[in-house]
């Protein structure tokens, strides 16, 4: 189905994992701006291909990512506000008192939201013809989501959530209501067009940046979407809820490496058999969407098209679910016919069955292997790096691990010892170059480590914690902490085992 690789995944390369939102910057949180293109000098300095990072859609609840209000819209606070000063939009200054190296979401959110305002009431003043005809142009080519994604965003900035809850007329999104609404917030509605033709913007333009220093974007596609969503609200019926657009079932995980109690995610599950009778239009437009942002996407929780976890929503955790069938190949066979070979990359950890297993080959998408992964059982453990396959992206750690360091030291001793067992004398203070250069070795062609890992940092600045509600997913970092060493060393260890990309070296920025 998929035999025909994308060049990216069909040569050896290297990469980090960083989110934007954990960049260096003066509005509190990181964005598209000056650090985001220094991030990018910096990797082809150090010699890497990949940048990934995480969704780029707008944060949902505990400032989640994977819990977005939309599966299209790019993500408010990635806006570069310097950008905006520099159009005559903004004349923004920072808040007194406010800190803007600490990511206090809590008060960057209000703050960031107020400067895109106060932009948008700029640009309304301001504007040159071109801008307008610009921003209209874009509001016209991204109608397909982009009516339903502002519409939504007004309706949730009036009424709040969940939008069930909403005026029954427009819940249900008769037509005669949502006409009314749309004439009266026509101002409204500019203003969250104007905020995505802006990140859309400025994604392309470090897109382009980044093409040009030999450095390609790995996006990411959470297989599900928020029931607090334009996604959701607009196309209710391919999704598995009651009469009032309530979820009947909720997605989730059983017991796992990460909870003794599974996961119980809460987002509705899709009714594969209406998506199926479309074509699956909706996947087919979720995709080629991102792919005009990224060149290769990760795709979440890849054993839940083969089987998902369904949990009735009632339900407090995730013990009392079963298992279902999923869509199988027929997805990825409508994928591929639409947009050729999948330029894909298979998020397939958790308890993997003989059925997903089946599914990864028939697709020939690359599966990933975690080196936190890899100890304390068997020979056959296929995250060992001698189990690895070419078609594989090897990792130190996810998102949702802890840092190598933090692993290391929050370890058993046995599992420490079968470590050292597999891979001679290892120090704690550099455990985390060991795994990274056996992650670079790897047969496998794609490596990815985060950045975390790079610099070298323990538990305390882990992304993610999975089923902690609070305290994730606001991680930065400072260019003071990085200095030299680390691009120096990355860029040896691609050279040295054929991951080099392709541009010639420049000096550490």
């Amino acid at each position: 189905m998929n035999a025909n690789r994308h060049p990216l995944l069909a040569r050896r390369t290297s990469g980090v994992l960083l989110h934007p939102t954990s960049l260096p910057g003066p509005h509190g949180s990181g964005d598209l701006g000056p650090s985001a293109r220094h991030f990018v000098d910096w990797l082809a300095a150090a010699g890497q291909t990949l940048w990934q990072i995480l969704p780029l859609h707008p944060v949902g609840a505990g400032h989640s990512p994977y819990q977005s209000p939309s599966a299209f819209a790019g993500n408010p606070l990635l806006v570069d506000l310097d950008d905006l000063v520099r159009e005559g939009w903004l004349p923004w200054q920072p808040p007194q008192g406010f800190d803007a190296q600490r990511c206090e979401f809590e008060r960057v959110i209000p703050y960031r939201m107020a400067a895109l305002r106060q932009a948008w009431r700029g640009f309304c003043e301001r504007a040159s013809e071109s801008d307008r005809a610009a921003l209209n142009a874009f509001c016209v080519s991204q109608a397909h989501w982009l009516d339903d994604h502002t519409l939504f965003s007004v309706l949730d900035h009036t009424h709040g959530g969940p939008w069930t809850q909403w005026p029954h007329a427009l819940a249900q999104r008769d037509p005669q209501a949502l006409a009314e609404c749309r004439a009266q917030a026509s101002a409204e509605l500019g203003f969250w067009g104007f905020v995505q033709w802006r990140f859309w913007t400025q994604w392309q333009r470090l897109r382009q940046y980044a093409h040009q220093r030999g450095v390609h974007l790995v996006g990411d596609v959470p297989i599900f979407v928020a029931h607090h969503s334009a996604d959701v609200w607009a196309n209710a019926a391919q999704y598995l809820l009651d009469p009032l657009g309530e979820p009947l079932v909720v997605a989730g995980v059983p017991p796992d490496y990460f909870s003794a109690t599974g996961q119980r995610w809460g987002n509705p599950l899709f009714n594969w058999d209406a998506m199926a009778q479309d074509g699956y239009r909706w996947w087919k437009q979720r995709l080629a969407h991102l792919l005009q942002l990224v060149d290769l996407v990760r795709l979440d929780h890849f054993r839940g098209f083969d089987s998902y976890w369904a949990i009735p929503a009632h339900e407090p955790t995730a013990l009392a679910g079963e298992w279902r069938p999923g869509p199988g190949t027929a997805l990825f066979e409508a994928l591929t016919t639409e947009l050729g070979p999948l330029p894909i990359i298979a998020e397939d950890l958790g308890l993997i069955t003989d059925g997903v297993r089946q599914l990864l080959h028939d697709t020939g998408l690359p599966g990933m292997r975690v080196l936190q992964f890899a100890f304390g059982g068997t020979a056959d453990n296929p995250y060992l790096p001698h189990n690895h396959t070419a078609a594989s992206v090897v990792y130190t750690g996810t998102h949702d691990n802890d840092t190598t360091v933090g692993w290391w030291h929050s370890a058993t001793p046995t599992l420490q010892r079968a470590v050292r067992d597999y891979l001679g004398p290892v120090q704690g203070d550099s455990v985390h170059w060991t795994l990274m250069r056996m992650a670079s070795q790897s047969v496998a062609r794609t490596c990815i480590v985060p950045f975390q890992d790079v610099l070298g940092l323990d538990g305390r600045h882990r992304m993610n914690t999975p089923g902690l509600a609070t305290g994730c997913w606001t991680w930065r970092f400072e260019w003071s902490a990085v200095g030299h060493e680390p691009a120096e060393r990355l860029r040896a260890m691609a050279n040295a085992h054929g991951r080099l990309s392709h541009p010639p070296a420049r000096s550490i920025p």
